[in-house]
């Protein structure tokens, strides 16, 4: 069999993770109970070999110079058929992709992307930018719908460098295909960080981050990627496009926040300046019960409101504490901390207690106090206790799908943000909505807790977790409809009850049924589409997120500016 292009270590192509990962024995254990609970004990669907699936011959064949780079492998095309949402696991259990791609192009530097780009015109093609492939939203499918000849995914993965570092302005130029340990490792030398670490930090890209206006580390003040961002470098297949580095500009509508979020529907971010910082050496940190969600959302509202910007405010609803091992499901949890390069936290962690006090909150003093007095000592000092605890669940919780979704456990998140005034709501509103969603599509009861992931001064961003029987029989095709059901239904809830259809997770192709296509005024979403056309000529980037394509050749024009 062809080795694949790929330089990276080996990834589980079906699943979250590399292919040589297993869970431990202890996690597996725990996740059983879950099985047990959700399904009833469900014999597992065995995982797939790549000698499973029959791939449809590619279509088409890159032109000679650019054949050294383009692979059809098995394991490649598979891996970039689609992302790592719930329905792209159910597929690969089905051993059946809709459609992957024909070819998967690795190009090493902006001319081989440029020819790429050149051929795929050429060949009336489509082409799905590839970073990490961590999308959970269907924002890296390749069965994509309309009149193209041959699909053609581009992974950036060699173009993962940190290229300049600007020490006096703090800054970094930084390669689109950068994983996260990719560019820390090289800022760490330099006593830098970005500080950004999303969920999927081990396995994302900078140009993924900031392709899907991605959240990260912190809770407060700098939550997406768009915080960090000082210019963008973009390959359009109309041409080259580059903003200005400046720390800010009042100069018309920004360009840059036209390419964030912009899901790879108008080409691909080969580098970009980032705002990175110094290293955190001072912290702080507190674990809190609250005995009800009423006073914990009081008091996240004051600590957001009294400008103290926490770097972590996760709050936890009784439910989420005990699936996520903190809590006995009668308490509330709020997991806080801080941290800076500059100065000691005691203050700050000492008036946000003080907020917490006020609405009923406890906490282990003697805990809070070692924290205050080992500030300035290493990271790992504050992984310890539920705050660890949490961490720990947080970075190993997508490797569980690997274990539930074979067990016929439909396990799947989503998030919103809205203003305080109506929290209250919503909360009650989405758990009563995919409550009685997962009760139709399932016949039981299932489980459904919420944890914020960021705060603002005017609002919350919860974040939903499910989990309910897919199937007991093996039958993916009816977990996959039982899913959908779910999943329509959450996207329907959020948008109704005033919400974002989504905070962090982009738009994809699930999150527009009944949801951004309600939220982006129609007016605004005719003029992307207007700005797309600019940028991509025949409507190849990315077909059907964000904007509905046109009918190839009804709009003229040619690759970059030919």
């Amino acid at each position: 069999m062809p080795e694949s292009l790929a330089h990276r270590r080996e990834l589980r192509f079906w699943g979250w993770g590399y292919a040589d990962e297993e869970l431990a024995p202890a996690e597996e254990e725990r996740l059983a109970e879950l099985v047990a609970l959700t399904t009833g004990g469900a014999a597992a669907v065995t995982a797939p070999r790549l000698e499973e699936f029959s791939l449809p011959a590619p279509r088409g064949r890159p032109p000679a110079a650019l054949a050294s780079i383009c692979s059809a492998t098995p394991y490649d095309r598979l891996t970039h058929a689609c992302g790592k949402s719930f329905a792209d696991g159910v597929r690969m259990l089905q051993r059946a992709v809709p459609r992957p791609p024909d070819w998967v192009a690795f190009p090493r530097d902006e001319a081989q992307l440029e020819g790429l780009l050149a051929w795929a015109d050429s060949a009336s093609a489509a082409v799905i930018p590839f970073g990490g492939g961590t999308s959970v939203c269907g924002g890296v499918e390749t069965a994509v719908e309309g009149d193209y000849a041959l699909v053609l995914s581009i992974d950036l993965q060699y173009l993962n460098r940190v290229l300049e570092i600007d020490r006096s302005s703090r800054a970094a130029l930084i390669e689109g295909g950068a994983l996260g340990p990719e560019l820390e490792a090289a800022l760490k030398p330099h006593d830098l960080t970005l500080r950004h670490f999303p969920q999927s930090f081990q396995f994302s890209t900078l140009g993924g981050w900031i392709a899907t206006r991605a959240g990260g580390h912190y809770a407060t003040q700098y939550t997406h990627i768009d915080d960090f961002v000082e210019s963008i470098r973009m390959l359009t297949p109309g041409g080259l496009l580059e903003t200005r580095r400046l720390p800010g500009s009042g100069a018309g509508p920004a360009p840059d926040r036209m390419l964030l979020g912009s899901e790879g529907t108008l080409g691909l971010i080969t580098r970009a300046w980032m705002r990175v910082q110094d290293r955190p050496c001072f912290r702080a940190s507190a674990s809190i019960r609250f005995a009800g969600m009423a006073g914990a959302c009081a008091a996240v509202r004051a600590i957001s409101q009294a400008a103290l910007f926490p770097s972590n405010c996760r709050l936890l609803d009784p439910v989420e504490a005990l699936v996520n091992g903190v809590g006995d499901g009668t308490n509330a949890v709020l997991v806080l901390a801080f941290e800076s390069a500059d100065h000691p936290l005691d203050a700050w962690l000492a008036r946000a207690l003080e907020l917490v006090a006020d609405h009923g909150g406890e906490w282990d003093r003697e805990a809070a106090q070692r924290s205050l007095r080992s500030a300035g000592a290493e990271e790992g000092e504050h992984r310890q206790g539920e705050a660890g605890a949490w961490r720990n669940q947080f970075l190993r919780a997508p490797y569980y799908r690997n274990y539930l979704t074979p067990r016929g456990v439909i396990a799947d998140t989503f998030e919103t943000a809205i203003t305080w005034d109506r929290f209250e709501a919503l909360y009650a509103g989405v758990q009563e909505a995919v409550g009685r969603a997962i009760r139709e599509a399932t016949g039981g009861e299932g489980m459904l807790s919420c944890r914020f992931t960021h705060v603002y001064p005017d609002g919350p961003a919860p974040y939903f977790t499910f989990y309910a029987r897919g199937t007991g029989s093996g039958d993916m095709a009816a977990m996959l409809s039982r899913w959908r059901q779910i999943k329509l239904a959450a996207n329907e809830a959020v948008t109704a009850l005033g919400g974002t259809v989504t905070h962090h997770h982009a738009v994809g192709r699930d999150h527009r049924p009944r949801g951004y296509d309600r939220q982006a005024p129609a007016l605004f979403r005719a003029a992307f589409a207007g700005a797309r056309a600019v940028l991509d000529p025949r409507g190849m980037m990315n077909p059907g997120v964000l904007v509905d394509t046109p009918a190839r050749g009804a709009v003229g024009g040619g690759v970059l500016g030919g």
